[in-house]
């Protein structure tokens, strides 16, 4: 896959959302006799966002992106698309929708273009071109006469995702689609799915790959036993509960004084000896100036960052024991 305008690898987009909501859901609820899957799950997806959709094993995040295209009923609740409830409009809805879930479902004994021209038949209306334009979206020109059997797991998956995009989707929703991707073929998957958003396109992404996630995704919802936990920024969890970084010398010993004050409590060393700590009235001039004059001028002082690897497991952690 060849990005048109690759942007850099290691910014965390910001997300301009045209204000159009694209997925809204109510009250989601589904039961499988006396377990709850999905439990009360009201989220809001507009035009041109990227939101990622994270949650251990076993949250209920599949359940839910099947009962949002439509694959299986709600116990309670509804879905609704671009403004029109999914249960009475769906034959209209459905077809601005690509999605990718699970394993993709690929004619292995045919070949990537005629995979496309297969799936585009059914679709409808897909031409000639729309085919050659996929093709070169996720990469596939060189080996796209070759029967997809002889393709990589990252091949394959690189056609499923082709198959979604054949119908120039308003909407994206992909479950795991880096799976089976090398290192290379991930970076190709971001810019592609940059590139969808820059084109007012929206992307709704559930990945366990957090790193790529925190590269791609504006906006992250955190689901865990059936509810969803939390609807965050990207850039707000990453900067941290406004902490510093501290670089000095003798750690331990301003260690000791920082964790007698009211306000550095909680200050701890980091594993590469550097001083995690709050600020008086969170400002890290005042903590400059607090260590310069009690004897240990910093080296370096800066705003801590996390990354979405440490917010996902403090907030899964926060809200294992909900029911």
């Amino acid at each position: 896959m060849q990005a048109k305008h690759p942007p850099e690898a290691t910014t965390v987009p910001s997300s301009s959302p045209t204000g159009e909501t694209v997925l809204r859901t109510y009250g989601l609820t589904k039961h499988y006799g006396s377990r709850i899957a999905v439990h009360q799950l009201n989220l809001e997806i507009r035009r041109g966002e990227i939101v990622g959709f994270l949650g251990p094993n076993g949250a209920g995040k599949t359940t839910t992106i099947r009962m949002i295209l439509g694959l299986i009923t709600p116990t309670a609740g509804r879905v609704e698309l671009f403004g029109h409830d999914l249960a009475t409009e769906r034959a209209s809805i459905l077809p601005r929708i690509g999605t990718l879930v699970e394993s993709p479902a690929l004619y292995l004994h045919l070949s990537a273009r005629d995979n496309l021209r297969a799936f585009g038949d059914v679709l409808g209306g897909v031409s000639r071109q729309r085919i050659e334009e996929v093709l070169e979206l996720v990469g596939l020109q060189a080996r796209q006469r070759d029967r997809a059997r002889t393709y990589s797991l990252g091949m394959k998956q690189r056609l499923a995702i082709g198959i979604a995009l054949l119908n120039n989707p308003d909407l994206l929703i992909l479950d795991e689609p880096a799976n089976g991707l090398d290192p290379a073929g991930i970076v190709e998957m971001r810019d592609l799915l940059r590139q969808l958003a820059d084109a007012d396109k929206t992307v709704f992404l559930s990945s366990h790959f957090l790193g790529e996630v925190q590269q791609i995704c504006a906006r992250v919802l955190f689901f865990n036993a059936g509810k969803l936990v939390a609807d965050k920024r990207v850039a707000e969890l990453l900067r941290g509960q406004g902490e510093f970084v501290v670089q000095l010398e003798h750690p331990h010993e301003a260690l000791i004084l920082l964790q007698q004050q009211s306000w550095g409590q909680s200050a701890r060393l980091d594993g590469a000896g550097a001083i995690l700590t709050s600020a008086p009235n969170e400002s890290g001039r005042e903590l400059f100036v607090f260590l310069s004059q009690s004897g240990f001028p910093p080296e370096s002082l800066s705003p801590a960052a996390q990354n979405l690897e440490e917010v996902f497991f403090s907030i899964i952690h926060t809200h294992e024991g909900d029911n």
